[in-house]
Order: C-alpha cells, then structure tokens, then sequence
C-alpha cells in the first residue's frame, strides 16, 4: 500500500459498508458489491453503455476513470478487454472501498488501482497517463435540478460537469480518447464545456428509451484535437 498526500492505492486501507448487495454484470461473469438499494448510489445501465461505447480497436494500455463510484465501468471495461489496465478515481470512501473489493472478488487486483482522492487533484499528479479515459459524471449540477433524499445518492448524483472535463483532459495523454455520458438535453453543454478544456468531440450516438423518445443520454467521444470531423452514429433503441 502506499500513500501519497491526497490519495490513497493498494488494498485494505478502508473497509466497505456492511449495507451493500451483491450482484453480477454481463449474465454473472462480473460480481459487483454495491450499496444496497436506499444506501446509495446504484449502477444503472448508462455505466455499461458507457463501456461498450468506449471499446476501441486495440485495449487501451491503461484507463482512467473518473468519479468511479465502485467501479463498474472499469471493470466492465476489463471484462470487454477494452483496457489492460484501469485506474479507479473516486473521492467518497465508502464507494472506493467496494471498487476496491471489487477489484478483487474478480481477480483483477494486478490490473486495477483505486485512487481515493478529488479528481482535479489526480488530473494534477498523474497529468497525461493516460490512453482511455471514461467518465459517467453527476448528472445534476449545484443547485439545479432535484436531488434524492439519501445523502451519499445526493452526492454522486451532483457536481459541475466543468470539474471532471478538465481532469480528464489533465489525465489524457496527446492521443488519448476521452468518453462522456451524459443527458441528452444537456449536449450543447456537454461540448461546449469540452471544447473549453481543449477536447473535441469526434464520434457521438445518442441514446433512446423506445423508437419514438427523445434521446435520453448522449455517449461522446472527445479527443485533444483540432475542430471537425464529428461522426455521428446510428442511434440506439434501449427497448424495441
């Protein structure tokens, strides 16, 4: 284990909620320990959406992923063989420590790191490490929008989406790909924000609850490079 100021890696340092289920990605190949359900924030199905849409030709050497949570979509990514190696950033203990045990009850301890630690914090130390970089952020910014009663549900559900596309494009290295998911009302604000931080978006498909919604999240593809050349991908259709 080793401790670095702002953050702690390795395994052991901090224990998981007692109150947490488990339960399984992809047909029970991927055991997942999360809070049980009124305890915190769930994985739902933008996290796997989110993974698959961040597959690229070759596994990416190592990938981060910011705001984590307990680590599904990094391991998703593992189990996609979309990374060979993931770096899990997450600020909340509870949720490190069940990415952590996640890690493990799947037997990829040697290809993940849990990072406990802000991520502008970690953007700052570990600036261009990284080839794949994913993020499943807040989805409701401070002070808009309604937030759940539960406290630590409140918390991941809420915070400035300016914050994570700046680290991500600290952690990113020069030809790094960066994915986003994120509401689909909110693109305009997705990719100006990305452009910001110096990332344009190059590859994009908008996700639909049935045929005849409106989109209900977007996945988005940035990279650190010039304007232009954005492709659009067929939508995709969650229930036929």
């Amino acid at each position: 284990m080793a401790v670095t100021g702002w953050a702690v890696t390795g395994s052991g340092d901090f224990s998981p909620s007692d109150s947490s289920t488990t339960d399984a990605l992809f047909d029970g190949r991927v055991l997942l320990q999360q809070p049980a359900r009124g305890e915190g924030y769930r994985v739902n199905a933008d996290a796997l959406l989110l993974a698959e849409f961040a597959r690229g030709r070759v596994p990416a050497a190592t990938a981060f992923d910011l705001g984590a949570g307990v680590g599904s979509v990094g391991l998703s990514l593992l189990y996609l063989r979309a990374a060979t190696r993931v770096v899990l950033v997450e600020i909340d203990v509870a949720a490190a420590a069940l990415a952590e045990r996640n890690l493990h009850d799947n037997g990829w301890s040697d290809a993940g790191e849990v990072v406990r630690g802000d991520v502008s914090d970690v953007a700052r130390a570990r600036r261009g490490e990284a080839q794949l970089v994913v993020c499943n952020p807040p989805y409701v910014e401070p002070g808009r929008g309604r937030l759940a009663q539960n406290a630590a549900r409140a918390k991941a559900r809420s915070g400035e989406l300016a914050t994570f596309v700046s680290a991500a494009r600290g952690v990113a290295g020069r030809r790094a790909r960066v994915c986003f998911v994120y509401p689909a009302p909110e693109l305009a604000t997705l990719f100006a924000t990305m452009r910001a931080s110096g990332l344009e978006p190059k590859r994009m498909r908008a996700v639909h609850a049935s045929a005849s919604a409106a989109a209900r999240v977007v996945l988005v593809e940035a990279q650190p490079a010039k304007a232009g050349g954005l492709v659009v991908m067929p939508p995709l259709i969650e229930r036929t």
